[in-house]
């Protein structure tokens, strides 16, 4: 299922042709990681000089939030979703992560997913244990249409080899 910008008319154009191209897109909860891990890879980075598109650095204000955020996934290269507690307890972090494996697919191998598991073990992300199956099991009947998608998203980017992290580790 695409994801859909809702703040978008039917027989329009994406606005993927204006705005900056971002080499890396970080998709993550805010209040899980954005005050500890998500800042330090952030500022790690752009430090390094990569372009970095970062909800609360990169979005204006009065922005509609679901236009902006497809627009920079689609001009991103890199997909970085940063996989914690409540990652699937956000729509918005489902939504992107959808929207990051179906730019992926048609990407001819010039877009790429690198996931973090944060916190979380892959079977989590796999919905193979109550964690993220919980979460989503919530969102039944306000996204029904969504939730299948995103069960799919979450299992094929668990597929793909990443870090996996644990707060108390080195």
């Amino acid at each position: 299922m695409a994801f859909e910008d809702p703040t978008m008319e039917k027989g329009t154009t994406s606005r993927a042709s204006s705005g900056p191209s971002y080499e890396v897109f970080l998709s993550f909860r805010g209040p899980d990681t954005r005050h500890g891990f998500t800042d330090c890879l952030y500022h790690g980075m752009t430090s390094a000089g990569i372009l970095v598109f970062r909800d609360d650095e990169s979005l204006r204000v009065g922005e509609r939030i679901g236009g902006e955020l497809l627009q920079a996934i689609e001009k991103s290269k890199i997909y970085i979703p940063i996989f914690s507690t409540n990652y699937a307890s956000s729509h918005w972090c489902l939504r992107e992560l959808t929207y990051m494996v179906e730019c992926t697919s048609k990407s001819n191998d010039s877009k790429e997913i690198l996931p973090i598991f944060f916190n979380v073990e892959p079977a989590d992300v796999k919905l193979k244990t109550k964690l993220y199956s919980q979460a989503l099991s919530k969102y039944e009947k306000q996204f029904s249409t969504e939730v299948e998608s995103w069960e799919k998203s979450l299992i094929e980017v668990d597929e793909i080899k990443g870090w996996n992290l644990k707060k108390d580790e080195g």
